[in-house]
């Protein structure tokens, strides 16, 4: 019988550290996550950006 309890104990022990870490790792996917999403807002805004400069310029092109 005690056996079985610190095999459970072990077990459970084992369960909480595994738990601990996939949180961790979870904590820090979120955060790149949303650091990533910050920068591609930032580099769409850039795109969108050049683009309105790129059709200006064509606009001021003489015609051919």
């Amino acid at each position: 019988m005690n056996d079985q309890l610190s095999a459970l104990e072990l077990r459970i022990d084992q369960l909480l550290g595994h738990f601990a870490q996939v949180r961790d790792e979870n904590r820090d996917l979120r955060l790149r996550v949303a650091n990533l999403e910050s920068e591609n807002r930032r580099l769409q805004e850039k795109i969108d950006a050049a683009a309105e400069r790129v059709e200006g310029l064509i606009e001021g092109l003489p015609a051919a």
